[in-house]
């Protein structure tokens, strides 16, 4: 049986559906969980909140429709800081393909330090490196990761590692899901060459050839369950007046595997009235605070020319700091720049003068999402004293480099800090500016519903299993026991894997 892709915006009625697995979320988790099962011979039912948009549709928009489109509330999402705390967007996908759609397609492995910590300190002994190594062996196939080549840098980057070179920080080429990448520097919005192998590309093609249906436009608000049985889940179609909940939804299933990402899973969870026992679901959530530099240089960049993201430096990995390249569309970049009315529209024309380059924190574990009014969530972040500390490293690290390389100003992520030259930055004691001055974005929400060995201080088990509840699973990044300091994608989905590869009793 060939599987499809239903929309359901346009629907009249409810939607009833029986089938045997149903996935929540159609990301780099729920995706993979899929996939794997179906082709196990599992009847498999995805279902996904926002649109399906076809690589071809999206190929053909500006950054501002994908923005609107496929980007959740706008990108525009926030966690609150608090005791003096920077807020942090966080920004994540809404689109059948999830956050994959949007990523800059960077493969990390989990760290063997990380993987290290989680199976001899937790008790995760199943996550042990050389246990792992398969699961990303099968991964890394499936999406075609490969090296990007120093001919794919940007300028931008180029600009960076020479500065890099004379500070004495080392630079890597970086790893990507991609198959004839053309460095044009829109991943962030949906490659318009289909040439990153996002889920949409990857997984989700051999998905429908083994029968899986998804579902579009589909909230789900709770599961299901009958004493300690799971029975399926239960929500609203989006399709009532401008896409607002309509219709109900009800899918029964005898496994249920919730995989909304660490923003959304909590909230079912916690309308359901499940994973809750340790007091851990919402909490001790992970974001890699992330934080970007400009360099302004006399000669032409042009940074949007060349892969988005294409080195990195671990050369601050001690500091549980990682710096990443990266340069998004020109038009987001001048956005960034300082400024407000006469005094940003100046900057404009310096635009393809700019290079760019970020660093993210493998931060403690100080988000917490809250529920108050049924849906949510509401979402704070209490940044740790040690992780306040690492920022102006970074951020100096980064500046003296573009100084290094010949810029002539660098513009930091202060909020009314204009450009700065060398002189200038000298002076600048960056370990006396007040936190939440500092703008701070963030991709990676990891750890809401973290698995552990024991339900007093976890949400669900090792193998992803809810606690006392049979037959409910979560398997996406809300179960991540820790940060992991680098991009988390294929971390993720190895293990989404290997929990989908325990439910069919392959390990």
């Amino acid at each position: 049986m060939t599987g499809a892709v239903h929309s359901e915006r346009e629907r009249t009625g409810p939607l009833r559906i029986d089938c045997h697995t149903v996935v929540v979320g159609s990301g780099a988790a729920g995706m993979v969980v899929a996939t794997e099962l179906a082709e196990a011979g599992t009847d498999v039912v995805v279902l996904e909140e926002g649109p399906f948009v076809r690589p071809d549709e999206y190929a053909r928009w500006r950054p501002s429709e994908s923005l609107r489109h496929v980007w959740r509330d706008g990108s525009l999402t926030v966690a609150f800081g608090l005791g003096g705390s920077p807020s942090v967007n966080v920004m994540m996908g809404r689109a059948v393909g999830g956050s994959s759609l949007l990523t800059g397609g960077v493969c990390f492995r989990i760290p063997e330090s990380v993987l290290a910590h989680w199976s001899r300190e937790l008790g995760l002994s199943g996550y042990a490196p050389h246990g792992m190594e398969p699961v990303f062996e099968h991964v890394e196939r499936r999406l075609s990761v490969e090296e990007v080549p120093a001919s794919m840098r940007s300028r931008s980057t180029v600009l960076f590692a020479e500065g890099a070179a004379r500070i004495g920080l080392p630079m890597h080429p970086m790893r990507r899901n991609t198959v004839g990448c053309r460095g044009c520097g829109r991943c962030n919005f949906g490659c318009p060459h289909a040439a990153k192998t996002s889920v949409d590309v990857s997984y989700l093609p051999a998905a429908l050839a083994h029968g899986v249906r998804v579902h579009s436009h589909c909230r789900v608000e709770r599961v299901d369950f009958e004493g300690t049985r799971v029975r399926g889940v239960r929500g609203r179609l989006l399709n009532g007046p401008c896409g607002r909940p309509g219709d109900l939804l009800v899918v029964r299933a005898a496994r249920v595997v919730l995989a909304a990402g660490a923003w959304c899973t909590p909230g079912i969870l916690y309308r359901s009235g499940l994973g809750r026992r340790g007091g851990a679901l919402g909490r001790y959530m992970t974001l890699h605070p992330a934080f970007r530099v400009f360099g302004l240089f006399d000669e032409p960049v042009r940074g949007w020319q060349g892969a988005l993201q294409s080195a990195y430096s671990d050369g601050l990995e001690h500091e549980g700091i990682t710096l990443t390249s990266l340069f998004v569309p020109p038009g987001i970049v001048a956005a960034a720049l300082p400024g407000i009315g006469p005094a940003h529209a100046r900057h404009v024309p310096d635009v393809e003068r700019v290079a760019v380059f970020g660093g993210l924190i493998h931060d403690d574990p100080v988000g917490r999402l809250y529920h108050p009014f049924g849906r949510g969530p509401i979402a704070t972040y209490r940044m740790s004293a040690r992780d306040r500390a690492r920022v102006p490293l970074l951020l100096d690290t980064m500046a003296r480099a573009f100084f290094a390389a010949g810029a002539r100003k660098v513009f930091l992520p202060v909020l009314g800090l204009p450009g700065v030259d060398a002189d200038a930055f000298g002076r600048l004691e960056l370990h006396r500016i007040p936190a939440r001055r500092w703008e701070c974005a963030s991709q990676h929400p990891l750890g809401s519903a973290q698995m552990g060995t024991s339900p007093t201080h976890a949400v669900v088990d090792p193998d992803g299993k809810v606690w006392d509840v049979e037959g409910l699973y979560v398997a996406c990044g809300s179960v991540m026991p820790t940060s992991l300091g680098v991009n988390p994608q294929l971390g993720i989905m190895a293990v989404a894997t290997r929990i989908a590869w325990r439910m069919l009793g392959r390990l």
